[in-house]
């Protein structure tokens, strides 16, 4: 009989590989099983139309932790990263807006809407940077357990209330509007012009099923503002060759220290014996067996469908059930004959190679949400918009482009049901287009190729529940110790060795890869592998 494996990780997305490569770097004998034909998850580059390579669903990186980088040697691995150079909002009236690297120009482009909002806009900066200093110890270690009487908890609780104490008390009330305010409603104690508000509102909603209006995204804003690159704090980028190069390099690390990746792979369930995580069943019935299995899908595919209700106890089966999904982005993917024009800003420019946002107002932001409400998606859409070929030509043929499209809202469950979204999924890539068609008038005659993605395609294709790209609303009831249920947040689960490392698990999504790299730690700290 084969020599067991030491950990057999479910699930090649950026997570799962991160964990692989720890545990292989710490001299386990680990095997990563992925389902499709590529690896990364959601964080994958495909080539869909010959010569035109999409970063499929994740488009930027942001918070993916230095200290993973450096400790799993990624750019030895191929991986580069390319700081984007603006974020541009292009208006319906012929007005724009561009904040760039340099604070004088953001500070002459706010000043055209607000002289006040230029004053302030670089102490607001100051601020949201030491928020995101104070959060960087508590995504960058296990979630502390309140409920826990050993010394090591303690000591972690008393950490982190330090930081409230060593605190002004105009940064304690800071954190406190942050954690329960919307994102407009904070924004607005500090900004007076719409077009400034609009654009920075719409990082309180992503991955979430709520409204800029809706309290709590103040915190999901701050989340999307811990970007680092290089050590410079809220800076984002494109990696070379497409998201799917930041996938590939952590697969060529955990290789180098010895782990062993198959693709094509799927299992049918995990294999629980008196209550232990022995191993895999695949579909094709191979039975592999390890000593540990780590899930890099999400609760609810790892415990309510490669587990089963019938090994765990009935309150987990209950917090899964009632862990919200809900996913309401969709992603429009475009080959195009030329480079854009917006008629807000025409020509080629710096203003191309950051991210582009269709968000004119948070009165047009607010009436997306509404669509999305009552079950539709929006007709006119909030877009997050990047063009990766302007500054990486290796993923489009000379003079063509790609064009990447996040939106928001595009709700799983639509009025029709969600097995309906096939149905609709053309309608709702016209929408899209349309709405980009009011900023740039010929890019209907653009277009080359087109893909759609709607959260069905996401769950269907991609294995995400509902959708969902963070495996879980971010909200605020469904974070650090009730991440994923509450009582079962350090990477554990029900069923002994077996181990949750995917964005269901603290501290959350986006290519972030902390979830993978503090399971493999957890687990290799407490001697599980």
């Amino acid at each position: 009989m084969a020599k067991p494996w030491d950990a057999i990780v479910v699930g090649g997305g950026h997570n799962g590989l991160v964990c692989a490569a720890y545990l292989a770097k710490a001299g386990r004998r680990v095997l990563v099983l992925e389902r499709r034909h590529v690896l990364g998850g959601a964080a994958v580059s495909e080539e869909v139309f010959p010569g035109f390579t999409f970063s499929v669903c994740s488009y930027v990186v942001s918070l993916l932790r230095p200290w993973i980088i450096r400790e799993l040697e990624l750019s030895r691995f191929g991986l580069e990263l390319i700081p984007l150079e603006a974020s541009f909002l292009p208006l319906p009236d012929g007005r724009s807006l561009c904040r760039w690297a340099d604070p004088g120009l953001t500070r002459d482009e706010i000043a055209a809407f607000s002289k006040k909002d230029a004053d302030v806009y670089s102490e607001f900066g100051r601020a949201m940077s030491k928020m995101g200093q104070f959060a960087k110890p508590v995504i960058d270690a296990p979630a502390p357990d309140p409920t826990s009487l050993r010394p090591g908890e303690l000591l972690k609780l008393l950490r982190l209330g330090r930081h409230f104490q060593d605190a002004t008390p105009d940064e304690i009330e800071l954190r406190l509007k942050l954690f329960t305010m919307s994102a407009v409603d904070f924004l607005d104690e500090w900004f007076e012009s719409d077009v400034l508000k609009a654009p920075m509102s719409v990082s309180g909603i992503i991955g979430t099923f709520l409204g800029i209006r809706s309290p709590g995204t103040a915190y999901v804003l701050l989340h999307h503002y811990m970007g680092e690159i290089d050590g410079a704090f809220r800076s984002w980028g494109f990696a070379r060759g497409g998201t799917g190069a930041v996938s590939n390099a952590i697969a060529e690390s955990a290789r180098h220290f010895g782990a062993t990746i198959r693709t094509e792979a799927p299992i049918e369930r995990i294999l629980v014996e008196n209550g232990q995580a022995r191993g895999v069943l695949l579909e094709n019935g191979e039975e592999i067996r390890a000593k540990t299995v780590v899930s890099g899908c999400d609760p609810r595919r790892t415990f309510l469908g490669f587990v089963g209700a019938d090994h765990l106890p009935d309150d987990f089966v209950e917090g899964c059930k009632r862990y919200k999904y809900r996913g309401s982005s969709g992603k429009v993917n475009l080959a195009l004959d030329a480079l854009p024009q917006f008629s807000s800003r025409p020509g080629d420019g710096l203003h191309l190679r950051g991210d582009i946002a269709i968000a004119p107002s948070t009165d047009y932001l607010e009436r997306a949400y509404d669509d999305a409400k009552y079950g539709d998606f929006s007709r006119r859409p909030y877009i997050n918009v990047v063009i990766p070929s302007t500054v990486d030509p290796t993923v489009a043929p000379p003079g063509k482009h790609v064009m990447s499209c996040f939106v928001q809202y595009a709700p799983y469950d639509i009025k029709e049901g969600p097995s309906h979204w096939p149905e609709r999924r053309e309608a709702f890539g016209d929408a899209v287009v349309d709405t980009l068609a009011e900023y740039v008038p010929n890019i209907r005659e653009l277009i080359l190729h087109r893909q759609v993605l709607t959260p069905w395609d996401l769950e269907q294709e991609f294995g995400l529940s509902e959708g969902n790209i963070f495996h879980g609303e971010l909200s605020l009831e469904q974070l650090a110790f009730h991440r994923p249920v509450a009582g079962w947040t350090r990477y554990r689960t029900p069923v002994q060795r077996l181990w949750l490392a995917g964005s269901g698990a603290h501290p959350g999504g986006g290519v972030m890869g902390t979830p993978g790299a503090l399971c493999a730690r957890t687990m290799l700290d407490g001697g599980a592998v």
